[in-house]
């Protein structure tokens, strides 16, 4: 019989020495369907905004296949570079901005969300923060989907100029001939697209 490893309340595992450390992450696909995916989720704004954009792409696997049952969320900065309002937030009235957004991809491997292009926070390169959900990843993959067009902000970002050039192409969104902003996302393989870990995330 074993013995279940201490918890504190918030459900985090304690070690031998009682230091802290996350618990497992749990994959959550192909199930989400049940409850994740919401009405409007992937309207930030609506479509009939001024200013509005669609911010879209392709999640593909390893094999360069797209992933028919991934989930997509975007955080960002207004059109002003304001983070503000009630992140998460599932209201999707036309006038509350939470900046937050979920979107299950196609059969196809599709996402695509009506927004505002984000501006720059504080002078710096402004992009969508990208978190991926998908069948198979035990922790969810976070990423960035920087706006092009701002060379000198994209050259003096931070992150993107300790990346090499492949790498940091992965993370510069395309402008479309429409004005979209297309971000596909490889998730293993031949240009993988980089992936971030924070605090606490790791798996």
């Amino acid at each position: 019989m074993t013995t279940p490893e201490p918890t504190d309340r918030s459900g985090e595992i304690a070690n031998a020495s009682g230091d802290l450390v996350p618990t497992p992450g749990q994959t959550v696909g192909p199930f989400f369907g049940f409850a994740l995916p919401y009405e409007r989720g992937h309207e930030l704004v609506p479509p009939t905004t001024p200013g509005a954009i669609r911010f879209h792409g392709t999640v593909y696997d390893g094999a360069g296949d797209p992933v028919p049952d991934a989930l997509v969320e975007i955080t960002q900065a207004d059109a002003d570079g304001r983070v503000h309002g009630a992140e998460g937030t599932l209201a999707r009235d036309g006038m509350t901005w939470s900046g937050w957004g979920r979107c299950a991809t196609t059969r196809a491997g599709t996402y695509s969300f009506t927004t505002v292009e984000p501006g720059a926070v504080d002078g710096r390169a402004a992009f969508f923060a990208v978190t991926v959900f998908a069948r198979g990843l035990l922790n969810r993959l976070f990423t960035r989907a920087y706006v092009p067009g701002d060379d000198a902000a994209l050259a003096a970002d931070p992150l993107l100029s300790g990346l090499d050039e492949v790498a940091r192409r992965s993370l510069v969104a395309v402008r479309e001939d429409d004005g979209s902003l297309r971000f596909d996302i490889r998730l293993q393989g031949e240009d993988e697209t980089v992936f971030l870990t924070y605090p606490r995330h790791e798996p």
